[in-house]
């Protein structure tokens, strides 16, 4: 399932949202202006390598946890992590404020780190990517806006069909995925040679459902207003 767009207005322009994707976006041009080899010497300096963290060997590596989340492994990697922060970040920061969200994705991202962390702590691999901190978010989103409407492009045997399904389904569904192919990696060499971390993108989802409790607006600090969530109005550069 591929997500287009949600059916879900937000009152303020989520310059933040915007923001974090053009920070991950000039991260990733430097990436490349790099060539393979620098490319790779940044991400094994700046990206969470478990074992780095756990043996304490490497007191540099402390920073990881946050640098790791603005670097990508490729361009297919930057492109999905970006589309779903700009498809449910603007509604998470319009409910946060800009400085509640900016606290919120890193602290999802760091604990999305420390799950990766737990599951695997001696592996040598480094872990980069803002998906754990986007999952975060996708946690608030379910949380708030269970019923907003995602349009969603979904494949049916040969056929593609425009669906619109309630964000609690469609996040639920992408979660459990997570879960499962998580589950199926344990104890597979997979897992100590890299590919998705998909404890990281569990850690940071639940990091969210927790989180968004404490830094939601209350109704009184909205003015009561929590969006329409079933009013199907597109915005405009949605897709």
């Amino acid at each position: 399932m591929i997500p287009l767009r949600d059916l879900n207005p937000s009152r303020t322009t989520p310059v933040l949202t915007w923001a974090l994707i053009a920070v991950n976006v000039l991260c990733f041009l430097f990436e490349l202006s790099l060539g393979t080899g620098g490319m790779h010497e940044l991400i094994e300096r700046f990206g969470v390598v478990p074992d780095a963290l756990t043996s304490g060997d490497s007191p540099g590596s402390y920073v990881t946890p946050l640098t790791s989340m603005f670097l990508h492994g490729g361009f297919l990697h930057l492109i999905g992590n970006m589309w779903f922060l700009y498809l449910f970040g603007d509604n998470i920061e319009d409910n946060f404020g800009r400085v509640r969200f900016i606290i919120f994705y890193l602290a999802c991202g760091g604990a999305a780190a420390a799950m990766q962390v737990a599951i695997d702590p001696h592996a040598e691999i480094p872990m980069v990517g803002a998906s754990g901190a986007i999952a975060g978010v996708l946690g608030a989103y379910m949380t708030l806006y269970p019923r907003a409407r995602v349009v969603t492009l979904v494949p049916i045997f040969i056929f593609l069909q425009f669906i619109e399904l309630p964000a609690v389904f469609f996040i639920a569904v992408w979660f459990l995925w997570q879960l499962l192919s998580g589950l199926t990696s344990l104890g597979m060499a997979s897992l100590n040679q890299g590919g998705v971390a998909f404890f990281a993108h569990v850690g940071g989802f639940v990091a969210g459902l927790a989180l968004v409790w404490l830094f939601r607006r209350t109704p009184n600090e909205t003015h009561g207003w929590r969006g329409p969530p079933n009013v199907r109005i597109p915005r405009e550069n949605s897709y």
